[in-house]
């Protein structure tokens, strides 16, 4: 392929995308494309508009990228820009670009600041550009705004590791220099679906607003961090210059300037700025299609050859004969059975890797959701004492008992049983609720014949309805088979073990030993902790009174997921750690541990509530 053939790589995949987009669908192909990633307020946009010179991209506070934008760049001799969805229209005030991103927006998402992974497309001709196509995806936030749901930083996380999880997908991770590159969230998101750093190229914004004395040079010459594809600096406009329509041009020349008359970054002038970024990416870009071109035409022609095989079963299709509609009717019915069988089961060839989907949701909701909704019922230690002693008086009567009466413990111990009814009943209208999501799902492949579709999601979401009322009432029976006969002899009452298992304990000193595995053991009075799973030499026993959990954020090179547990009494916990620090090696083993503390009655701190992504 000549150079020629290069140059029209870039066009080639962008007709792919668009003709993918107009259908709705992506056939299973994973394009070649670049995701650019960052957080709220790291620059994206200004990056995006200085390549194309014009300002055509949503501003505000907040989330101003609500959806992706498919950002295609084409040289031309004339400038203007054009949308998939309003294809007919040329827009040549950038303005109006601005404004139908916003409407566009808005007609999917609403105006409320949620978000939505369906993307729009865009392109711009102008003679300013090179031949590029980049995905802008929502900026990373921590807080909700408005009416956001609680999980919109889960949300946006899950879309963005849509898009950059695919290995055909080259990641741009913008980070302002004036943050500290090991608490970057690009690059922390970039980390985790690309550890070697080998898609990702690094974008450190803000270069001039760095504190006087100190400068990103150790960053940009790949040294601190280092990514196969290098870092590279810019400088965009300022929120005054912004506000003040200073000309992009003008703010280029003067980015120019700043990196030439830097002395921390004058000898590499010629590998920053925009222009360079601009350059480097549509050489990436190409380089990067031209690798995966084999695959994704041998990818086409499999595609291509199942939709022959495909058609050629129609060619002798006669849609009037009765026998073939009956036939094809009970395949599609019992086809949406088997799919629903193994959404719920898990087994089938078709694993959705990005996201819980069907039986492991409701698996959380059993294991994670269930317990978290019966920790949030909190008691007052001082009402229950006041409550005990007014049951004990009230038994006794007239008499001075000496003994604490079995029927005042009933009397209490029934009064937190019956509390289980609200949490038992919404962890049932949970799992309901996955179950009619999990229907929709399955029934979507009947979406050419809608009155089918509309019949049997109407059929079984009603039968699900029906033992929705069963199972409530079964709940029901149990907890008062429970009131009934208070069993006192049971293992709950003797410090039954829990959970075993191997934690690290993440936060002794080096010169202390430095993080070390032991072998744990966790019962409804302790937590001890073992050389091995032998249990023989005991290390220490933590005596659970008073202690309580709270999360520890991840560190950037550190692969463990850590979680802490301290003393509401401001006493150390171990020798002279105020808090242990417990590292796993997966996110689920946390969920899983802290689960177990629950049942223990070790409970998160109150001003920290546990989000569980259901």
């Amino acid at each position: 392929m000549g150079n020629r053939g290069m140059e029209e790589l870039i066009p080639l995949v962008n007709k792919l995308q668009d003709a993918f987009s107009s259908i709705g669908q992506s056939c299973h192909l994973d394009l070649p494309q670049i995701a650019v990633v960052g957080g709220q307020s790291a620059g994206k946009s200004s990056v995006l508009e200085n390549f194309v010179g014009r300002d055509f991209l949503p501003r505000g506070s907040g989330i101003v990228t609500r959806r992706p934008l498919i950002l295609q760049l084409i040289f031309s001799k004339t400038e203007y820009a054009e949308f998939l969805h309003c294809k007919s229209k040329k827009f040549t005030d950038f303005d109006e670009v601005r404004q139908e991103i916003e409407a566009e927006t808005d007609r999917v998402t609403g105006t409320n600041k949620g978000i939505s992974p369906i993307p729009i497309n865009l392109r711009v001709y102008s003679p300013h550009v090179l031949n590029l196509t980049l995905i802008d995806l929502p900026g990373i936030t921590k807080v909700p705004v408005g009416d956001q749901p609680q999980d919109i930083e889960y949300q946006i996380k899950d879309m963005i590791l849509q898009f950059i999880s695919r290995e055909s997908s080259l990641i741009l991770a913008v980070t302002p220099a004036n943050m500290d590159l090991a608490n970057s969230d690009a690059l922390k998101m970039a980390k985790e679906v690309d550890p070697q750093g080998l898609r990702t190229i690094g974008v450190i914004t803000k270069l001039d607003l760095m504190d006087e004395g100190t400068d990103a040079r150790d960053v940009l010459e790949n040294k601190l961090l280092p990514l196969r594809r290098g870092y590279i600096g810019v400088v965009n406009r300022s929120q005054k210059d912004i506000d003040g329509k200073k000309d992009i041009r003008a703010a280029l020349a003067a980015e120019r300037k700043f990196f030439l008359s830097h002395p921390a970054y004058r000898h590499m002038a010629d590998r920053m700025g925009t222009p360079h970024l601009q350059k480097v990416l549509n050489q990436q870009l190409t380089n990067h299609i031209r690798e995966t071109l084999p695959s994704l035409r041998s990818k086409l022609q499999s595609q291509l050859l199942s939709l022959e095989k495909e058609v050629e079963e129609y060619k002798n299709f006669r849609p009037d004969d009765p026998t073939r509609k009956t036939k094809a009717l009970l395949q599609m019915v019992q086809q949406f059975g088997v799919d629903f069988e193994k959404r719920i089961e898990g087994s089938g060839d078709q694993v959705d890797t990005l996201e819980l989907s069907g039986g492991a949701r409701i698996n959380r909701i059993f294991h994670e959701r269930f317990p978290f909704e019966l920790v949030k019922m909190e008691f007052d230690e001082k009402d229950l004492r006041r409550e005990i002693s007014y049951a004990i008086k009230n038994i006794h009567g007239v008499r001075t008992g000496l003994f604490t009466p079995d029927l005042a413990f009933e009397a209490i111990v029934k009064k937190q049983v019956v509390k289980l009814k609200e949490p038992c009943l919404k962890c049932v209208d949970l799992v309901i609720q996955e179950l009619i999501n999990t229907v929709r799902q399955c029934t979507s492949k009947l979406g050419s014949y809608p009155r089918l579709r509309e019949e049997t999601e109407r059929i079984v979401t009603t039968h699900i309805r029906e033992r929705e009322g069963k199972t409530k009432d079964q709940i029901l029976l149990l907890i008062d088979i429970e009131l009934s006969y208070i069993n006192t002899n049971h293992e709950d009452f003797i410090g039954f073990v829990i959970r075993r298992g191997w934690l690290t304990i993440n936060n002794i000193s080096i010169m202390k030993g430095g993080s070390k595995e032991y072998w744990f053991v966790l019962t409804a009075e302790s937590l001890s902790w073992y050389k091995d799973e032998e249990e023989k030499e005991k290390k220490y026993m933590l005596p659970l009174d008073n202690l309580k959990i709270r999360d520890v954020e991840k560190g950037f090179m550190s692969t463990k997921h850590v979680f802490a547990i301290f003393n509401t009494e401001q006493r150390n916990v171990y020798k002279d750690l105020r808090q242990i620090e417990l590292a796993c090696d997966s996110q689920e083993d946390v969920d899983s541990w802290k689960a177990s503390f629950l049942r223990a009655g070790v409970y998160p701190e109150k001003d920290q509530l546990w989000i569980f992504r259901i």
